[in-house]
């Protein structure tokens, strides 16, 4: 059995919580394979609206199994408020969820330095959302990182030790700060960590797939943010494409299977870093407000502009990716005319490949498509898409050379189109 790999191929809130929840149905397992609590996927259905960081996006769904794999990383403190408040709303977890131990622990004092490294780079921050990504990778990289499993075993020991040598790091760096509130909710969210299953997800993975269980891996944050291969330095820290399904969970690049890239119909972006697309006008303006364009954790305001097709077929080479899955389409709905970037200009050369810089020189190559002018948040089949629409689809099918298999014309789950493929 091969897995199925889900991930986002813009920079970010692509609609990734959504996809996950109406694919879900199709699989027995949903595994978590990178990033953090900075990535929030949100859920809407059956008239209430769910946002999840660190659980996969799976728990709604019946009796899945739905697994953290090691490559993410997980602050305990906000796990426990996560799943406290989702089952609040009657959503039962501690069957339904398992742990890796392998997954790397972010501590209170992770995001202490998350916020002195922030202040201490002065106008060049990275935008981080302050959650202690960056530091807890830095720590598993550099090999001194506490990890799940280490809650069962000498804990208090090696705690003191990593907790030492990050206040030294603080005191370096003249940051003040007042640990002890933080301390403790952490450390009785870790007493709260120990009630589910904590595993060697590796070997659950490849058993459950031998079983011919059907596995979707769901990624984090967007293809654009991956610490090798997007716009760096303003990335993420770990890696966002398919390839960290395989090192996320411990499975075999021959096991991966259909790869469906998650993409909307325009583009966005959260935080510093370079956006060749975006638009500073009004029309930047009412892409945001038409769709809600607000970080779904941070809060922050996303910047917002017209699809980047040159960022998009980069993404789907990196990610060998076999289905498009288009979300927001309906935010597009009252436009008279739809832009999309086919290429760069860099330095006055005309290219359609990504290139190593995008910060400066770079300047989208636009067309210009009719918009549709037409409500499409009722639609419940492709049958009553507008010809204009229909026209889009086709150009960026054309463009990208990968069909678009579902499109999502609404937040809720029920307002998802799956296409009929030739």
């Amino acid at each position: 059995m091969k897995v199925d790999v889900l991930l986002g191929l813009q920079w970010g809130d692509e609609g990734k919580g959504k996809v996950v929840d109406v694919l879900t149905p199709n699989y027995d397992v949903v595994a978590r394979f990178q990033g953090g609590p900075n990535a929030g996927h949100t859920l809407e259905f059956e008239g209430e609206k769910y946002v999840v960081r660190s659980i996969p996006s799976g728990i709604f769904q019946g009796d899945k199994i739905n697994i953290i794999g090691n490559g993410v990383v997980l602050d305990p403190s906000l796990f426990k408020a996560e799943a406290m408040g989702l089952e609040k709303s009657g959503h039962e977890l501690k069957n339904k969820i398992v742990i890796s131990k392998k997954a790397h622990l972010i501590l209170p004092t992770h995001r202490l330095l998350d916020a002195a490294y922030e202040a201490a780079k002065g106008d060049a921050k990275v935008g981080t959302t302050g959650k202690g990504i960056g530091p807890t990778y830095a720590d598993k990289t550099s090999r001194t990182g506490l990890r799940v499993g280490d809650i069962l075993d000498h804990f208090e020991e090696k705690y003191a030790q990593v907790k030492a040598r990050h206040i030294q790091l603080l005191n370096d760096l003249h940051f003040k700060f007042d640990l002890t509130a933080l301390e403790a909710e952490w450390l009785s969210a870790i007493e709260y960590l120990k009630e589910f299953q904590l595993v060697d997800s590796e070997h659950l993975v490849n058993e459950l797939l031998n079983d011919n269980k059907s596995v979707l891996c769901e990624g984090a944050q967007g293809t654009m943010l991956d610490v090798d291969f997007g716009s760096y330095p303003f990335v993420t820290s770990s890696n966002t494409i398919c390839a960290g399904a395989c090192v996320g969970l411990g499975i075999a690049p021959n096991r991966i299977g259909e790869v469906f890239g998650i993409m909307k119909a325009y583009c966005t972006r959260v935080g510093s870093g370079p956006f060749p697309t975006e638009l500073f006008d009004e029309v930047g303006a009412t892409l945001r407000d038409l769709g809600h364009e607000y970080g779904a954790v941070t809060g922050r305001e996303r910047r917002c502009g017209w699809i980047d097709l040159v960022a998009l077929r980069y993404s789907i080479m990196l990610n060998g990716v076999t289905q498009l899955i288009m979300m927001k389409s309906d935010v597009l709905d009252t436009f008279e005319t739809i832009k999309a970037c086919v290429a760069y200009t860099v330095n006055g050369v005309e290219t359609e490949k990504f290139p190593f810089n995008v910060e400066h020189g770079v300047d989208p190559v636009y067309v210009e498509l009719d918009g549709w002018k037409t409500d499409m948040t009722k639609m419940q089949s492709e049958d009553e898409f507008p010809e204009e629409f229909n026209n889009y689809v086709s150009f960026l099918e054309k463009e990208l050379q990968v069909p678009i298999t579902i499109i999502s014309v609404g937040p809720d789950r029920a307002q998802t189109i799956v296409r009929c493929q030739d």
